[in-house]
């Protein structure tokens, strides 16, 4: 009796040990599964945030009439800088991809590519126009789209490190109301805050006599230059303290010259159209920041 107790309670925990040894290899392997499964979905996840997609734009060459000889090299130079233009916006999309509001990637960057494609298309029409018939409606294809790859995987996060802030949409900016031709009284709001101010070279001083046909358009326009001033001295107010060293340049000012340039652009147009056109007006785009 005493010899078979032993054994007895050998068999048990021997059976016991077997048991925990099961269990304890299933619960590693249930582990280890679920962490396999884990692993796969961050790495879909990682792939899916890192997709920032692709911006495309309409092709403007096909849409050119026949190039006079004496524009090619200005076309063919201007052709080359949409290209440079696509390639650069899409470095940016990946290089900020997880940055910014909702709207980073509209107002961030097909916004301001949108106004360096109008400001590129409007130097094209206006080299073959010097020889030939303008051509028009080729501003219709300055807008470019992002995939839908893109729109749903950019624009996701709440800022980036240092990256630039989304701008806020151009309806929500001041429209400078109270600013005269010249330009160059825009965002006395935005001074008055501390955030300093933008300004800009008076455009409409700088006019030759503008012909009857061609003044409800150049009004326009210039008032568009006020709007423009007054909407980046808003933004810079809105961003105050957000973006890099360098977000007031790349994110205000390099934007606001591209509008400028567009605009300046189509006043010289309308004045072309039935008097000399005015040269040396797209020196007047470029503004200045001071704090």
């Amino acid at each position: 009796m005493s010899r078979a107790l032993p054994k007895y309670n050998k068999r048990r925990v021997g059976l016991i040990g077997g048991a925990a040894a099961v269990a304890l290899s299933g619960a590693v392997i249930a582990g280890s599964a679920l962490a396999g499964e884990s692993s796969d979905d961050n790495g879909t996840n990682a792939r899916t945030l890192a997709g920032p997609g692709t911006i495309s734009c309409p092709d403007v060459a096909p849409r050119l009439p026949a190039v006079p000889a004496s524009a090619q090299a200005e076309v063919d130079r201007n052709l080359g800088q949409l290209d440079t233009q696509i390639a650069e916006a899409n470095q940016r999309l990946a290089d900020t991809v997880g940055q910014g509001g909702p709207n980073f990637v509209q107002n961030a960057i097909l916004g301001p590519l949108e106004d360096k494609r109008v400001a590129a298309i409007n130097r094209i029409a206006t080299a073959i126009g010097r020889t030939a018939e303008r051509p028009a409606g080729l501003d219709s294809l300055a807008a470019c789209t992002l995939d839908a790859e893109g729109a749903a995987d950019t624009g996701e996060g709440a800022g980036g490190d240092g990256g630039e802030a989304a701008a806020p949409p151009a309806g929500d900016a001041g429209q400078g109301a109270d600013q005269d031709g010249a330009g160059q009284e825009g965002g006395n709001d935005a001074g008055d805050a501390g955030v300093g101010t933008i300004s800009c070279p008076a455009v409409a001083p700088r006019l030759p006599a503008v012909p009857a046909s061609a003044q409800a358009e150049v009004d326009r326009n210039l008032g568009q230059l006020d709007t423009q001033i007054a909407e980046a001295n808003q933004r810079l107010a809105d961003t105050v303290g957000q973006g890099g060293p360098n977000f007031v340049q790349n994110a205000i000012l390099g934007p606001l010259e591209d509008k400028r340039v567009a605009a300046i652009n189509r006043i010289a147009t309308a004045i072309g159209r039935t008097a000399e056109r005015p040269a040396g007006l797209d020196s007047l785009a470029a503004c200045t920041f001071t704090k």
